[in-house]
């Protein structure tokens, strides 16, 4: 910055994940699968792996499914003196293999291959190593067996010389925390959860200075909340307490003994930013009269606060606070939308509940057209994403989709999104609850959504239809089959058709596999139910959707051709799960308005 110099890292081509070191003398990076770093002042470059290989060793950097389904791609992590790194080791050679072709107008498709591990099917072998820059060589720590386990996260603590690293079973549902001793080469278990169900895992972890205590979350008394733990494993302190999920973890701020948070503490539908000391007195809301949902993002000191706040009819607007709430100034208040949207003539998004014939209580969100007549019938489009821990019905702004469906709504339907069973910041019991039975309750939850919808005097109850993407896809596509006497329409974009073409890490954590749970899947996959179809259905897909994959819509279709069911389909070469690229976001919307308007 002084010098205004710009340097490149590393000439030999495009690097994945630099990441400085703490004293900022060096900067990580991972090149054709081995890590190296940088020296920055003598510009020296060490190779820390050599065997990495394409579609076989990894050093570094996450596989395919830890990225998707782990959440995170950068797979080293430097200690605290900048004199060591930690990286977790992929041996993905035994994964199988997906190929996708691409089409870009030569004489024949381009095949892309990349390993996928499907439920049941191998997984990558991880290892966690540690590399120390004096010595030039790495050494595998030892946290026991690891065949078919998972190390979903590494963090070093406050001492340079111990690592804790994450170990999971492949269910899921049993987490450890090991301390490795990078001096004596030892470990040792500090911590350990198990759950009936399975473990959510997250980033919620800070040790503290004084080397004995560390901040922890967890849903083992049924909600999400944050607890301050012993380096024995021991709990000291919850710090929040009552029947609410924290939703985001901000961080501790150990010099004025706070920790810092998001919670669903008044509704599911609302979020604010509070304060906990860290004895877990004085819980603080920071953003108490901002209704909707408030985002923080933390100076490093915690001294202020950046606040995304919006609701579902209001656009986000960024202010920043100070540590206690003060308001400092305003960022962005995007007074120029709300004049657009008062340009367009939008109809307000109206909150309702209802209570389902199995008599639980559900949030849905409705748009009415803006010259809504309640002596009329109008047809209804429902929304829904369902998928778990999800969240589709909340006070905050949605983005493009608001515009979407706003316009629908002009067009003289009712637009109408309900969170089933399944969703998320409504305690374990109400999340975990699809359990071995992914799109069970789910789906009747939405079934019931549209016979409640149906029963209202402004409601065509032969002109409701349903869309969903990706999970959503699925759920829609399970709602015009096994809801067919009440649906007359749906479209299902990218969605999955049946759960073993999946992958492992995603579909294990909710159903385990094929073997242990065949009526599970059996029982919730859309293929197995073609011929119940009777209304308007429409299929979409990428041909090139890495996640996802093309298969599911291409059996999907088999399963209906054999059934002898008419149905319109929209595929997309060579667009992934997004579905974007060359006009593919217009040309998608447009099929899908257009078959809104003439199919329901």
């Amino acid at each position: 910055m002084k010098s205004k110099v710009l340097s490149r890292i590393y000439l030999h081509g495009k690097v994945v994940n630099p990441a400085f070191s703490p004293d900022g003398e060096q900067v990580g990076f991972v090149f054709n699968n081995n890590l190296y770093f940088q020296n920055l002042k003598s510009g020296n470059i060490t190779q820390v792996t050599t065997d990495g290989v394409k579609n076989k060793i990894i050093n570094g950097m996450c596989d395919w499914v830890y990225e998707e389904e782990f959440s995170f791609t950068r797979a080293f992590y430097w200690s605290p003196d900048s004199k060591k790194i930690a990286y977790i080791r992929f041996d993905e050679t035994n994964v199988p293999e997906f190929t996708m072709q691409l089409f870009k107008g030569d004489m024949y498709p381009e095949n892309e291959t990349f390993k996928y591990p499907k439920v049941g099917e191998k997984n990558a072998e991880v290892s966690a190593w540690v590399y120390e820059l004096s010595r030039g060589k790495s050494k595998k720590t030892d946290i026991g067996e690891l065949s078919d386990m998972y190390i979903p996260r590494m963090k070093w603590t406050q001492d340079a010389h111990k690592l804790c690293i994450f170990k999971m079973n492949r269910h899921q549902n049993n987490l450890k925390l090991y301390i490795s001793d990078i001096k004596s080469g030892k470990s040792s278990i500090i911590y350990e959860e198990t759950n009936k169900y399975y473990i959510d895992m997250s980033d919620d972890l800070t040790f503290l200075r004084d080397g004995k205590h560390f901040v922890w979350s967890s849903e083992k008394e049924g909600y999400n909340q944050i607890y301050l733990m012993g380096m024995d494993g021991t709990q000291k302190v919850k710090l929040t307490t009552g029947s609410y999920d924290v939703t985001s973890f901000y961080g501790v701020d150990e010099k004025n003994k706070k920790v810092y948070f998001q919670a669903a503490e008044k509704s599911p539908m609302q979020k604010h930013v509070f304060s906990v000391d860290l004895d877990g007195k004085n819980i603080t809301n920071l953003t108490p009269t901002l209704l909707g949902s408030n985002t923080a993002q933390f100076s490093s000191t915690f001294d202020y606060f950046s606040n995304n706040h919006s609701t579902i009819n209001t656009a986000p607007t960024f202010t920043v606070y100070d540590r206690t709430g003060k308001k400092i100034r305003t960022i962005e208040d995007n007074i120029n939308h709300a004049k657009t949207q008062e340009e367009y003539g939008v109809s307000p998004v109206e909150f309702f509940t209802f209570t389902t014939s199995e008599n639980v209580k559900l949030n849905g969100w409705m748009i009415k057209p803006r010259d809504f007549n309640p002596t009329r019938k109008y047809p209804v489009f429902m929304t829904q994403y369902s998928g778990p821990g999800s969240q589709s019905v909340t006070d905050s702004w949605k983005g493009t989709g608001y515009w979407w469906n706003q316009m629908i709504a002009q067009a003289g339907y009712i637009v109408v999104c309900v969170d089933g069973r399944g969703t998320g910041a409504r305690g374990e019991a109400f999340k975990k609850m699809t359990y071995l039975q992914l799109g069970h309750f789910e789906t009747l939850d939405q079934i019931e959504t549209a016979k409640y919808m149906g029963l209202q005097p402004y409601v065509d109850k032969a002109r409701i239809g349903i869309f969903g993407w990706s999970y959503g896809g699925y759920m829609s596509s399970l709602c015009i089959l096994k809801g067919n006497d009440v649906f007359k329409a749906a479209i299902a974009v990218a969605p999955v058709t049946n759960w073993k073409w999946y992958d492992s890490i995603y579909t294990e954590r909710y159903m385990r596999t094929t073997t242990e749970n065949a009526q599970g899947y059996a029982d919730n996959s859309p293929v197995y139910f073609a011929d119940r179809l009777k209304g308007n259905y429409l299929l979409i897909h990428g041909m090139a959707d890495d996640n996802v994959h093309f298969q599911n819509a291409v059996e999907m279709a088999n399963a209906l051709i054999k059934a002898n069911k008419q149905f319109d389909t929209y595929y997309y070469p060579n667009r992934n799960h997004g579905i974007y690229g060359d006009n593919a976001t217009i040309h998608l919307y447009t099929k899908m308005t257009n078959f809104i308007f003439e199919k329901i």
